[in-house]
């Protein structure tokens, strides 16, 4: 099959779809998307139920976890998709939004088309207009935060955190995020590194309440000890890591062993015991209190271990180890021969074993400067637990953006009011300029939808603000009313902000430049197919 091109077929009877034709069907299949999206912004949003091919369902109102779930056929709504999840990785908060104002930017863009604006001249404007915007993002309109003031950083994500479902836990997920958040920063000689994905693990427990959930101050892994007999409670461990196994080794491939006289077989078993023997010699030599290792370990080491009241733990997954690393200040070790006092961790301040549900979990905790923790979350069901998860993820990428690049702005659609205004007063400008100041008022004007208000009133309330100077002048997502967020304490990461515009002015971009949809479809049911075509067939 490789290398077959599938035969693009223009003979009389097929259309070839473009033109005007092909830059609306774009803009609708761009509006469709966005409308599915669309009731899922602001506090008062409506969840999803999706169920996948497998019959699981999911439950959320995160618009990339939507959109993952859904299955389209037209071209331009897959690539709509495409940028929720380029949000996520990205700046891990504000799919929705991408998506509702992308759709809006092609909706406007719809009027110019039939007026045979060339789509150049709006791609022009768009641009134009988008550079202007994230100039006055970045010098006017947002405003530095001080990372050490812990309240103000408890606002941002909190307004994060108030739009999902996690919402009425919101105290409880702030501190869960700025905690994790604060555990893994490493801050070396002025560059900063937060590495959420590897050495901040959400652990999900199903049972138990919501409010147990919490973030530990050293790590939890799914593992119980190897031996009955070994302690399951120890006060200031002295905890090695290694990353090999505790056995004899077996030959990579296939080992011939020539045996002349019976001795020589219990010869070789002598010789495997010794290697296991000598291996926990080593270890005992340092005298640490538990052994974890990501392979496996032999009855005899653990008969070693018992007899020396060493904890061992065994197949630990490797992302763990090095969780565990982190937490205790020890060294993953490679060969026991080549162990030293360095290379044992000891600031870890307690090691228990706990019976959560019907599962043991081993629990390193009470570390002295953790730089990697566990979050551990407790909850109703699977359902609920894998939406809290997906909530924390958002929070957590807040807490992280505003570490990396502590500056705010205004919610609640404030942000979108006051460059929506500075872009009309920009006059000198044709009018696609102006539609993308227009367009952005769709973010107040969906939140204003959401929570029942009367969006025409409203909004017309709103741009009076505005233009009479107050630019913090947003919607509250729960009453509709109009209120100051900087009174109200909603605020957003202005990184999150310029990825959303980017992102939805690119896309809407991409989307006008196509002019053209021509599909390639092989030939099928046809009697006596042509030459390239039978070629391709046959292959």
């Amino acid at each position: 099959m490789y290398g077959q091109q599938p035969i693009i077929v223009l003979s009389q009877n097929t259309k070839r779809e473009s033109g005007r034709k092909v830059q609306l069907e774009n803009i609708n299949a761009g509006k469709t998307i966005a409308d599915v999206i669309r009731t899922c912004l602001g506090p008062q949003a409506m969840l999803k139920m999706l169920m996948d091919p497998m019959g699981g369902i999911v439950m959320t109102n995160d618009g990339n976890a939507i959109l993952r779930e859904i299955t389209v056929q037209h071209p331009a709504a897959k690539s709509m998709i495409e940028i929720a999840r380029t949000q996520d990785e990205e700046v891990g908060d504000g799919t929705t939004s991408v998506i509702v104002l992308a759709g809006e930017m092609l909706a406007v863009a719809e009027q110019f088309l039939v007026q045979n604006i060339h789509p150049t001249v709006i791609i022009r404007e768009y641009r134009q207009s988008l550079e202007d915007a994230v100039k006055l993002l970045q010098d006017k309109i947002s405003i530095p935060i001080d990372l050490n003031d812990r309240d103000k950083l408890k606002e941002v994500i909190r307004s994060c955190v108030g739009t999902k479902y996690i919402g009425r836990w919101a105290d409880l997920a702030v501190d869960i995020a700025l905690d994790a958040v604060n555990t893994v920063t490493i801050n070396e000689n002025g560059r900063i590194e937060v590495d959420i994905k590897n050495y901040a693990k959400v652990e999900k427990i199903p049972g138990g309440t919501v409010e147990e959930s919490k973030v530990l101050n050293g790590v939890m892994i799914n593992k119980d000890v190897t031996h009955p007999k070994m302690r399951r409670y120890i006060e200031n461990p002295r905890i090695i890591l290694l990353d090999c196994p505790l056995e004899y080794k077996k030959g990579e491939s296939q080992t011939n062993i020539e045996i002349v006289g019976e001795q020589d077989f219990t010869k070789l078993l002598q010789l495997e015991e010794e290697h296991v023997q000598r291996q926990c010699e080593d270890i005992i030599a340092l005298k640490p209190d538990v052994v974890i290792t990501e392979k496996g370990v032999s009855d005899l080491a653990q008969h070693y271990l018992v007899k020396a009241g060493i904890t061992a733990i065994r197949r630990l997954r490797k992302t763990d180890n090095n969780r565990v690393a982190r937490a205790c200040g020890a060294t993953i070790v490679n060969r026991t021969e080549e162990l030293k006092e360095s290379d044992v961790g000891t600031q870890a301040g307690r090691f228990e074993i706990k019976k959560i549900g019907d599962e043991y979990f081993t629990f390193i905790t009470e570390c002295k400067n953790p730089k990697a923790c566990t979050i551990l979350l407790r909850g109703a069901s699977k359902d609920i637990l894998n939406e809290i998860e997906r909530n924390l993820q958002d929070a957590l990428h807040v807490a992280k953006n505003l570490v990396l690049n502590p500056r705010l702005v205004a919610g609640g659609g404030a942000v979108e009011m006051a460059v929506s205004a500075a872009l009309s007063a920009n006059s000198s400008h044709s009018t696609p300029y102006r539609a993308v100041a227009q367009a952005l008022e769709i973010i107040p004007r969906t939140l204003a939808q959401n929570c029942g208000a009367n969006t025409i009133r409203t909004l017309t309330a709103l741009r009076a603000r505005h233009a009479a100077g107050s630019s913090t002048a947003g919607i509250d997502g729960e009453t509709g009313e109009i209120v100051d967020m900087a009174v109200k304490a909603i605020w957003e990461p202005l990184a999150v902000k310029l990825q959303v515009y980017k992102t939805a002015v690119e896309t809407a971009i991409l989307l006008l430049r196509i002019d053209d949809i021509v599909s390639g479809s092989k030939k099928k049911d046809n009697k006596e197919p042509t030459a390239p075509a039978e070629a391709a067939m046959q292959e």
